[in-house]
């Protein structure tokens, strides 16, 4: 594959490399056809941003985020311009280093990409941009007091993934444009600020000059615009382990430290697989019911939801796949959303294996059966084999369901039974190092595994079928089944309930989430109302502490118009604003037409202030309104 060094870019340039800390980290962009990133407006290839400096102070009382990003430029000869990606920010001035300005425009904005910022650089290799993002910045959240738990003073944070940071930075946010950077963050007093860097100011920060503290924090390995990351609020440290901590309010601190216990555990686990942990400390972040995700895997700060937190570490599993990301994802990252499965293909079949590493085989059994079971759900619900959106390298967003986990884990599963571990885990842990801190593709994996694991094997080469999995739709017929014990128990008792027996007799006793959604799920989509109350009155399901399995049983009311659990499915979607969680039942609702879309309306108008923008995106293109 053809890359786009910075030692390529400096020979063919007169001018002197820019006056950067960190040069020697100046990763790499990849330049072949198949790496052209269509969310982007930026032009790598002729300047590309290296480096961002941050100057910001949070305004609570306008929702905004002011300041000044310096950004340290490295240009082709005879570059003119660098083009960046903005939304709806608020430009004021560009300047050079020294304060001389520099002509620009801002183009037409396109409402998911926003509008490009072309700079005239003039020589410049540092560019200064004085701006502010607006009130309803696509990536920010403000929560007023009363949505958080301490109910004492708002918060804010921010969702990067996939195109949303160009809200509050301009930069090229792209992920095959990877940038070291660092912040001085300045808040109001009472408030703590928390980045996906490393804090050089402890929790406390230092006084600012015009009132307020302020923190700064660092990042010298270059990643990709979507993992700078920001939260402020009302904010406690508690470690965990030497390498690893919790931040959260107040009230759910002991609750998550408790939660994440085996942190380091996995740390250790992970880098007995595929190598170090290359990012210093691994700390986590609880953020209120609204963050939209299950957890996002910001460098040295996990964001998570409070909707893991079980009490029977049950659900650690999130826990496993954002520390996996460390590696598959922030240490090598697709070069283009329509390689996403390099991303959360690589990252669900590594936490399956931190998890058989600390809980044991059959623990990671039944990840992989539910897994394989959402992922033959998924490509029904796409149209099936034939379908296009169940190729793994697709048009960006354009994966159904969560292909790109399922069916990229389920890959890269069938290669390690092909050839064994003794020759998968050595081969995975050398890709990793090989491609460190660079970008990837598709076509540069299947490269990569043909030169370093099949290396001419013709017969091997053939039972693989990689162009098959990664190019072609449905499920190649060499894709290996993981079967749970565990499971298969659940089974029999659902095929007795099935069969007419009584929901009483459904013994859940020491069940976790994995087996509840495993009952629910596949419960036939058809029950009377009579039926439906025995289940709830023996299992409890409405009045159930777990988010996840309250959110399958209300699906499957949904589905057959179960008046009762209406009240308790509004308290649950004002409360929880997770998509993984949320966007199904609104779409259950929905396809209820006259019944269920007025509820849904109805839910929505009250949830909505509370909902990230990702998520009240979904809803609003869910109920097309």
């Amino acid at each position: 594959m053809r890359i786009l060094t910075l030692a390529a870019l400096l020979l063919a340039s007169a001018a002197p490399a820019p006056a950067l800390a960190q040069t020697a980290k100046v990763a790499p962009v990849l330049t072949t056809p198949e790496a052209k990133d269509v969310w982007t407006y930026a032009r790598p290839a002729e300047a590309r941003v290296t480096h961002v400096d941050l100057d910001l102070k949070i305004d609570f009382d306008s929702k905004t985020i002011g300041g000044v990003a310096t950004l340290d430029v490295l240009a082709a000869k005879g570059a003119k311009e660098i083009v960046l990606d903005t939304l709806d920010l608020d430009i004021a001035v560009v300047s050079d280093e020294r304060g001389v300005k520099l002509a620009h425009r801002v183009g037409a904005s396109d409402p998911q990409l926003g509008a490009p910022l072309t700079i005239e650089l003039n020589g410049a290799k540092r560019i200064r941009i004085v701006y502010r993002s607006k009130p309803g910045a696509r990536a920010l959240q403000w929560l007023t007091p009363e949505q958080t738990q301490s109910k004492t003073l708002p918060f804010l944070f921010s969702q990067g993934q996939a195109i949303n940071n160009r809200s509050w930075i301009p930069t090229q946010d792209s992920p095959g444009i990877r940038q070291t950077w660092a912040a001085t963050v300045t808040v109001p007093e009472g408030f703590v600020p928390v980045m996906s860097a490393q804090m050089l100011d402890g929790a406390t920060g230092t006084p600012a000059p015009q009132g307020g503290r302020n923190f700064r924090f660092r990042m010298d390995n270059p990643v990709p615009p979507y993992l700078i990351a920001i939260a402020v609020g009302d904010l406690k440290f508690k470690e965990v382990g030497p390498r690893s901590g919790v931040w959260a309010e107040a009230g759910m601190l002991d609750a998550a430290v408790s939660e994440f216990a085996d942190v380091e555990k996995m740390i250790d686990a992970a880098q007995a697989l595929y190598g170090p942990y290359r990012w210093g400390r691994y700390d986590m972040l609880v953020l209120p019911p609204s963050f939209p995700f299950g957890g996002m895997e910001n460098p040295n700060l996990t964001f998570f939801t409070p909707t893991i937190i079980t009490g029977d570490r049950s659900n650690t599993d999130v826990l496993a796949h954002e520390l996996a990301h460390s590696w598959s994802g922030n240490l090598v990252t697709n070069a283009t959303w329509a390689d996403g499965w390099l991303n959360e293909g690589f990252t669900t079949y590594f936490e399956n294996r931190i998890m058989e590493a600390l809980y044991g085989t059959e623990r990671a059994a039944i990840y992989s059966d539910l897994d394989y079971a959402g992922m033959l759900r998924d490509v029904k619900n796409a149209g099936g084999d034939a379908a296009p959106a169940t190729r793994l390298h697709g048009a960006p967003g354009e994966s159904a369901g969560q292909l790109d986990y399922l069916k990229g884990s389920t890959f890269l599963r069938t290669i390690e039974y092909a050839v064994g571990r003794d020759r998968w885990d050595p081969y995975l842990r050398g890709y990793f190092d090989r491609h460190a801190f660079q970008p990837q593709t598709s076509a540069g994996f299947l490269a990569d595994i043909r030169k370093h694991l099949i290396k001419g094997d013709k017969a091997l080469e053939a039972k693989l079928q990689l162009d098959r999995w990664v190019f072609e739709p449905g499920i190649p017929s060499n894709a290996v089944q993981v079967k749970s014990e565990t499971l298969a128990k659940v089974d029999a008792q659902l095929a007795a309930f099935n069969a007419g027996g009584p929901a009483a007799a459904i013994d859940t006793t020491g069940w976790q989430t994995q087996q509840w959604k495993r009952l629910i799920d596949n419960l036939p989509r058809q029950q009377s109302a009579a039926r439906l109350a025995e289940l709830d009155a023996a299992l409890g399901l409405t009045k159930s502490q777990n988010a996840y399995v309250q959110s399958a049983w209300f699906d499957l009311a949904i589905a057959n118009r179960y008046e009762p659990v209406i009240p308790a499915l509004e308290g649950y979607l004002t409360r929880v604003g997770r998509n993984l969680l949320v966007t199904p039942l609104y779409r259950g609702l929905k396809a209820q037409g006259a019944w269920g879309e007025p509820i849904a309306q109805r839910i929505f108008a009250k949830a909505k202030p509370g909902y990230h923008p990702v998520t009240v995106g979904a809803v609003t293109r869910i109920l097309g309104s």
